[in-house]
């Protein structure tokens, strides 16, 4: 369009001339460039520069740009003038009066109804699934407004709306070239047209696309739907659509008959989605798919584990037998939550697909972002970068789809770079209700599904009782996905037959749906009777079919009987073959000394401190910076941000696969890290120097991450689920931003071992330290990761200087609050010289970033050298423990207030400090102390006190030292922080304090 309004400039004399014979008026126009006004044809109701002119004026350069009615106008136009007949009026939009348009001539009046059906077309195409016969129970709206457009033709008075009268129903028509329904024909009558645009768009599917901004995708999407014919199914398609239905109810109606009182969330009333998955997943694989992930929640999951995933039957029907013993460490997990991962090979396309369906739990939409990142991780391991061997399928349902906000968060990574997994096909089933709550109440947009518009994904909704038309939306959701990488959406619109799970009596809040379910004719019944009415198969066939499913199932049942044990392990979704032994074990139980050697440390601190890319101009702020990188390489020292690089930079080397992830962690939000350098002069180009280390090392990723916490986290857990020979990090922007990802915390990462055998060696770094700068960013709350720690304080100490690695084999995560740079260092290379994974959460400084005492030297760190767990006192105090008076335990960033107020109360030799060591017995006539800036009911104190118990035989006690009890985890006052923290430390100082007290 931007082109045809150029043509006014250097056409507007020839306009003038050729309509001088029509006596047309003409107007002056300026154009934006400079040069004299050019002139225009005026329009009806002298308009401006009107959608008419252009056509015009693009009609005068070339009558074969505009559409073939425009033409046919001009042209006419051109012949009544030459001839001296009177003046076409021009064509205008449709809403105007009939008396107007009987004062037209016949021409006007031909464009101008060629115009009003051009606009009928496009109001199907917009607004045809408002009128859509979604819903299988006929009761309700699949919209919540009921909304009917004034524009489609549901009656014949509604001709008017585009000025058109019943007469005009057999005229013959244009049709645009943004309309497939003609198929090789170019004009039809109109009644044909409102036929096929009602045949495409208002029976059982739904079409929401024409809000995309790509011409060449909404065309994709018309000619996949308009097209005459282009719905059609082979005879043994609809055989092995019939088979799929039938294995679907009937293994719903096998576990209702052998278990009726059990829960399983079983799919009555959507079993149309097991060949709808199947087909999805044929499709992808015909398009070179390889390698499918799929999320769901719970409905539905036993009845995809059979009959998609393939898992063994036998195995899923024990799972409901209550005397069998689990065969694993851990709590287990319900059997609809579980996963499964497998490898086979697809009937339809004969071709190796391997199937993975990651177990989550029933916090609703929380697996959706854990499963782009799995799904990531596959891609990126396979060097897939356009998602063409790997593809993710999510499962929703509409209550969650609409009123989980991870659901948005996950859409947003959709197309971020280092996040898109290049389109997922989400699968909505859509109950119409949610628990017991209507739609009305559950969500304000018309759809379930109007969330994905923010990303331009088409929606096809589906009446789920019309398996032919959900297999043909699905096979071009399939074919959408692998053609754009764009996400998708089907909405399935079905019903629940029975309530929210099998015990639940649903009638007694929707009765009127209800009534209506127990008189619906199930859809497997309802094809069968249509394949058998056109002779597509017979009922003995139909019935043999069901007697040969009903057999493998209770042939698989008889074999559940023999097991004595169940084996989580059967249900991994991510196995590491080759990281543990055959038994799912470690195969050592050691772990290596995490130092590395000093010319390796120089080295990569040379680079650390340089910037690798020739004529590449950086900020002067950062030249400092990295010239002090080069000053501590050289005088072998180490800051919290060096540590770091020469942690990520060692495992590189090794093959190791880094990835860091969060909102800015590139520079870092404290300016520390500077991972990722710009170019001052030239716009976009950044410089990675990490990946500048090595010749053949493996790929560093540092990645900003979008404004998530929820979403995003749950993407880096399963990135970090899909091998353990990567280190996964996810930072927090500050340590309590965590709380908006608390579900992922506690629900996949504390508990996925328990629950699911499940290890994963996700990093969170989480920056933590009371520092007077307010409540909100002050605190990353240990104490909710120690409570649960499922450590035990009588079996062993939680804290003691010499350890074994099996006692953090034991443990479900690793915590530690660091207060060194070399102790960073260590642990991020230990967590992935374990012989087994654990997520691990390290408490971050801010202010130690640049704290000149809060350095390492290469000492530390080289050959040989390892994690200190305990860093015991080595001053004065340690020199002459006899004369000894306090003991203070500690960790992190309080260790160097501590050590600056025993400094100016020059009580070196009296006090001593010591961060998280066993040091009782060394000193014998200390009394000891725990100091923590945390508030008393925050922090480790609570965690700590009942190990060290433990340790003392509860022989002598370990007084608390720090902030009273408190709601907020900090003060917003500067001076209020200031007092405070004068005060604990007055008290860890007072050698008289706890006199007369008893513990």
């Amino acid at each position: 369009m931007s082109q045809l309004r150029l043509l006014p400039s250097r056409l507007g004399v020839q306009a003038a001339r050729l309509l001088a014979a029509h006596d047309v008026p003409v107007f002056g126009w300026r154009s934006r460039s400079s040069g004299p006004p050019a002139t225009f044809p005026s329009s009806k109701g002298g308009g401006g520069s009107s959608y008419m002119e252009e056509m015009y004026f693009a009609w005068l350069e070339n009558p074969q740009s505009v559409h073939k009615s425009w033409d046919s106008f001009f042209r006419e136009a051109s012949e009544e003038a030459f001839s001296g007949s009177a003046q076409p009026r021009p064509p205008s939009v449709v809403h105007e009066s009939r008396s107007a348009v009987s004062s037209r001539t016949k021409t006007s009046k031909l464009v101008e109804d060629h115009l009003a059906v051009q606009s009928l077309i496009r109001a199907y195409q917009i607004r045809g699934h408002h009128v859509a016969q979604l819903d299988p129970l006929g009761i309700l709206d699949a919209d919540l407004d009921s909304f009917v457009p004034s524009d489609l033709i549901t009656t014949i008075d509604k001709l008017a709306f585009y000025d058109l009268q019943e007469a005009d129903l057999d005229k013959e028509f244009q049709l645009p070239t943004t309309t497939f329904i003609g198929g090789s024909e170019n004009t039809l009558s109109l009644r044909e047209i409102i036929r096929r645009l009602e045949n495409t768009y208002c029976q059982h599917i739904g079409l929401e696309f024409m809000f995309i901004n790509d011409v060449e995708q909404c065309q994709w999407i018309r000619q996949k739907f308009e097209t005459p014919g282009v719905m059609q199914f082979s005879s043994e398609e609809k055989r092995t659509l019939l088979a799929r239905l039938v294995r679907s109810m009937r293994f719903e109606d096998f576990l209702a008959r052998k278990w009726s009182s059990e829960k399983r969330f079983g799919l009555e009333g959507c079993e149309v989605m097991i060949p709808a998955l199947k087909t999805i997943i044929d499709k992808s694989s015909e398009m070179g798919i390889e390698n499918v992930i799929l999320g769901m929640p719970h409905r539905g999951r036993l009845n995809v584990l059979a009959n998609v995933i393939r898992k063994d039957l036998e195995q899923i029907f024990c799972q409901f037998d209550p005397k069998l013993e689990a065969a694993d460490e851990g709590s287990g997990d319900v059997k609809y939550h579980l996963g499964m991962y497998h490898e086979r090979i697809n009937r339809v396309t004969n071709r190796n697909i391997t199937l993975s369906l990651v177990a989550n739990p029933s916090h609703l939409e929380a697996v959706d972002p854990v499963v782009q990142g799995k799904t990531k991780a596959e891609q990126f391991y396979r060097g897939d970068a356009q998602g063409k061997k790997v593809m993710s399928i999510l499962v929703h349902g509409d209550a969650a789809f609409a009123g989980q906000g991870v659901v948005y968060e996950t859409f947003h990574l959709s197309d971020l770079p280092s996040y898109t997994t290049n389109g997922t096909v989400h699968v909505v089933v859509n109950n119409q209700i949610g628990f017991t709550t209507d739609p009305r109440m559950a969500r304000s947009s018309p759809y379930p599904t109007d969330v994905a518009r923010v990303v331009n994904a088409p929606i096809f909704h589906v009446n789920a009782d019309d398996p032919e038309a959900v297999i043909y939306v699905c096979s071009v959701a399939a074919e959408w996905r692998n053609t754009f990488n764009k996400d998708v959406v089907v909405d399935l619109v079905c019903y629940r037959r029975r309530g929210h799970n099998e015990m639940d009596e649903p009638m007694f809040t929707q009765p009127l749906m209800y009534k209506q379910i127990h008189r619906q004719v199930p859809v497997l019944k309802k094809y069968a009777d249509k394949l058998i009415a056109e002779g597509t198969v017979t009922l003995q066939e139909f019935e043999e079919e069901i007697a040969k499913y009903d057999r493998i199932c209770e042939e698989a049942y008889g074999r559940s009987k023999d097991k004595k044990i169940l084996h989580i392990k059967h249900w991994l979704d991510s196995p590491w073959p080759g990281f543990f032994n055959v038994d799912g074990e470690p195969k050592s139980m050691t772990c290596p000394a995490t130092g590395i050697p000093e010319d390796m440390l120089t080295h990569i601190g040379s680079v650390a401190s340089s910037v690798p890319l020739e004529d590449f101009k950086i900020h002067t702020g950062l030249s400092r910076i990295l010239r002090g990188r080069a000053d501590m390489t050289k005088n072998r020292t180490v800051d919290w941000a060096l540590a770091e690089y020469m942690a990520f930079g060692s495992l590189l080397k090794e093959g190791i696969h880094v990835r860091l992830s969060g909102q800015d962690v590139e520079r870092g939000t404290f300016s520390h890290r500077h991972h990722v350098l710009h170019d001052q002069e030239v716009d976009r180009r950044t410089c990675v120097p990490m990946n500048h280390l090595w010749p053949d090392q493996a790929p560093y990723t540092v990645c900003n991450s979008s404004l998530s916490e929820y979403g995003v986290l749950g993407f880096e857990l399963g990135y970090a689920m899909a091998s353990p020979n990567a280190l996964v990090l996810w930072e927090a922007q500050f340590g309590d931003f965590h709380n908006t990802a608390q579900c992922i915390i506690d629900q996949f990462i504390s508990t996925g071992q328990a629950k699911w055998v499940r290890h994963n060696g996700i990093v969170l770094l989480l920056p933590h330290g009371m520092e007077g700068m307010g409540p909100e960013h002050s605190s990353a709350r240990p104490e909710r990761f120690l409570q649960m720690s499922n450590d035990d304080s009588d079996a062993y100490p939680a804290f003691t200087k010499d350890f074994e690695v099996s006692q953090l084999y034991d443990c479900n995560w690793i915590v530690v609050n660091c207060s060194t740079p070399a102790n960073y260092f260590h642990v991020l290379r230990r967590q992935i010289l374990l012989p087994f994974r654990k997520p691990l959460i390290i408490f971050t400084p801010k202010s130690l970033l640049r704290h000149p005492e809060a350095k390492s030297s290469f000492d530390q760190m080289v050959s040989g050298t390892s994690f200190q767990r305990v860093i015991p006192e080595d001053g004065a105090a340690a020199r002459a423990p006899e004369q000894v008076q306090r003991l203070i335990f500690c960790t992190g960033k309080v260790y160097y207030d501590l050590v600056k107020e025993r400094s100016s109360q020059d009580l070196e030799e009296k006090v001593a400090i010591t961060r998280l060591e066993q040091e009782a017995e060394k000193y014998p006539g200390a009394e000891l102390a725990w100091c923590q800036e945390e508030h008393k009911n925050m922090g480790y104190y609570d965690y700590i006190s009942p190990r060290f118990m433990t340790i003392l035989r509860r022989a002598r006690p370990i007084w608390y030292v720090g902030r009273d009890p408190a709601a907020a985890p900090a003060t917003g006052n500067r001076n209020t922080h200031l007092v405070s923290l004068k005060k604990f430390l007055d008290t860890a100082f007072n050698l008289q304090a706890f006199e007369g007290k008893t513990f």
